[in-house]
């Protein structure tokens, strides 16, 4: 279900919207390698609570384009690779590219309003949270249908939160956050009509 065999042009062709992410993502955390702009482009984005409160609303989307360094960008958006295209690929661009974004930005407002003004953070993970989220309430609607997605999708859920809790400097908000708001937007996302599409071009 996850393996990717696409080659890179049909994977842009087939997944778009998390083509145009992974662009976006790496592109502006390359761009913070350079001297003079990189410091800016954090300082300017960074999701800091006090600049938040003090009117500065738009960290509360900027955070998701930046990142803590290589391997925080790798995980995050090796995640959208491998997980995102079924996503795409069954509830379509736009509500694809709606679930990313609200995610992430639902994450970066509890974030807000749990932690205090001088809390700082960076990462795509709300809104690759949310996508597991959506993942889930997949789960949900096929549960007596598709036992094998239960029993794929239960497990990497359940490792990414106990993962969330075990490793330092995440954003616990943040990863709940996100992955509850993708379960409710997947709640309403998914029709019996969609999934039954999809399950064919599965078999």
């Amino acid at each position: 279900m996850f393996s990717r065999t696409e080659s890179f042009s049909e994977y842009i062709r087939l997944y778009p919207v998390i083509s145009i992410m992974l662009a976006l993502t790496i592109g502006i955390h390359l761009l913070t390698w350079i001297p003079g702009i990189g410091p800016l482009i954090i300082w300017g984005g960074v999701g800091f609570n006090g600049a938040i409160a003090s009117g500065e609303w738009w960290r509360l989307v900027t955070p998701m384009f930046l990142h803590a360094g290589f391997m925080h960008l790798f995980f995050n958006m090796f995640a959208l690779f491998v997980f995102g295209p079924e996503l795409e690929q069954i509830i379509g661009r736009m509500r694809f590219l709606t679930l990313y974004l609200l995610s992430g930005i639902f994450a970066n407002i509890a974030t807000f309003f749990i932690h205090d003004y001088s809390y700082s953070h960076v990462g795509a993970s709300g809104a690759i949270f949310g996508l597991f989220g959506a993942y889930g309430a997949l789960v949900y609607y096929t549960k007596n249908t598709l036992p094998q997605l239960r029993q794929v999708i239960l497990p990497i859920i359940i490792i990414g939160v106990v993962m969330t809790f075990v490793q330092p400097n995440i954003n616990i908000t943040a990863h709940l956050a996100g992955l509850l708001v993708g379960f409710l937007i997947g709640l309403s996302y998914f029709n019996p009509k969609r999934i039954k599409s999809w399950r064919k071009q599965q078999r």
